[in-house]
């Protein structure tokens, strides 16, 4: 008999509180580490959390879901103002062999791994979309700045602003270096060749290496501007510092002949 799942994945906030979730839950989950957890509830229910603010859900309703991403709220940090969401359905059948449709995944039967490893690259691929929208936003606010070098021959920000604007685009460049391991293979495909093509075969489906060199190719190209505004900074202040001494030099010599004309007279 044909076997459906729907996985929903949600990405809430920056980060969660991994260790605040497993304690709050007290309940032994299938499987945990320091960055994810991943549960069966009775009814055929998971739920896998990550630490970089996803939650996958499998077997909920719409309110079900709801209900579990407010009880977590705690152990949320940095919430996204808009919460980013994507589905996929898993389709089961005896004698389907291993295939990707448009949002499905079909093959012959379903276990705890399948759902396991499926809701892992979909939320790899829900926090990738997240990163392409702020890598592309720090790249649309280096493109400003450039604008203003193109049309003034002058960078119109002050050195605080410019400072905080490069923290963000590092913190960013850091959370995608920890949060994303589409690199890394889950442990359970390690032993198995048929868990393994399945992951394969899911980062193929979500485009996951193409969609990380994107980013990674936006970032080098910030980091590049980055450079240059640094330069073009750090310029403007060495000009300010020169045009300081020349004036304090420029304050003695008056003084040195105010002096010397007031003991002539």
């Amino acid at each position: 008999m044909p076997q459906t799942v729907k996985l929903c994945a949600f990405l809430v906030a920056n980060q969660f509180d991994i260790k605040g979730i497993k304690t709050f839950l007290d309940i032994k989950p299938l499987a945990d580490s320091s960055s994810e957890l991943f549960y069966f509830f009775d009814g055929q229910k998971f739920q896998y959390y990550f630490n970089f603010g996803v939650v996958v859900f499998s077997g909920y309703s719409e309110d079900e879901m709801k209900w579990a991403i407010k009880t977590v709220q705690a152990f949320q940090r940095n919430q996204v103002v808009t919460p980013l969401r994507d589905d996929h359905v898993i389709s089961a059948n005896p004698g389907n062999e291993l295939r990707f449709g448009f949002d499905e995944l079909i093959l012959d039967k379903i276990d705890d791994k399948v759902i396991r490893i499926t809701m892992f690259n979909l939320a790899q691929s829900v926090a990738l979309d997240h990163y392409h929208e702020v890598t592309e936003n720090l790249l649309t606010e280096v493109k400003i700045f450039t604008n203003q070098l193109e049309t003034t021959g002058k960078l119109k920000v002050s050195r605080n602003n410019m400072m905080r604007f490069m923290g963000r685009a590092l913190n960013t460049q850091n959370d995608i270096a920890e949060n994303i391991y589409i690199f890394d293979a889950p442990d359970l495909v390690w032993d198995d060749a048929y868990l393994d093509k399945l992951h394969q075969g899911l980062i193929k489906h979500f485009d996951l290496r193409v969609r990380f060199s994107e980013i990674e190719y936006t970032l080098r190209i910030i980091e590049d501007n980055l450079g240059v505004f640094r330069e073009v900074i750090n310029q403007r202040e060495s000009s300010l510092l020169e045009w300081i001494i020349i004036i304090l030099i420029l304050v003695e010599v008056f003084d040195l002949l105010i002096t010397k004309l007031l003991k002539l007279t």
